[in-house]
């Protein structure tokens, strides 16, 4: 075995220790996988499904872009987008992507847009927090 393909063979046995202990994703970073329990909301070329989410509180929101250009979902008011930080987490996404909001922790009606796309009323929504029973 040459030398340049030992760094290469050490090199990939690297790759795949820290992938295997960094699978626990963090809000702020992108993810094409849906668990099966968290409440999604599903970007396409026709707007935002569902359009309103009632969630518990406490809980995250997955947003998933499935359309063909890329989204930047901020909470309302545009341009500074300051009223809900928890909902700013998911952000910029680019198709295929996906990411989760914060935890929703006050009972409260959360509104959001996408900020690249801010006059189109189709990528309008509402996650509703409800208090956890």
């Amino acid at each position: 075995m040459t030398t340049s393909n030992s760094h290469i063979r050490v090199l990939l046995a690297i790759s795949l220790l820290v992938g295997i202990s960094c699978d626990g994703d963090t809000p702020l970073m992108p993810s094409t996988t849906t668990p099966a329990s968290e409440p999604v909301v599903t970007i396409t070329s026709a707007g935002v499904t569902p359009s309103s989410i009632t969630v518990s509180q406490g809980d995250r929101v997955l947003f998933v872009n499935n359309d063909t250009v890329a989204h930047e979902m901020s909470s309302d008011s545009h341009p500074t987008h300051g009223l809900w930080p928890a909902m700013n987490q998911v952000g910029f996404l680019l198709p295929g992507e996906s990411r989760e909001t914060g935890n929703l922790n006050d009972v409260e009606t959360i509104t959001y847009h996408d900020h690249l796309n801010a006059q189109n009323l189709s990528l309008f929504g509402s996650l509703v927090v409800e208090p956890r029973n």
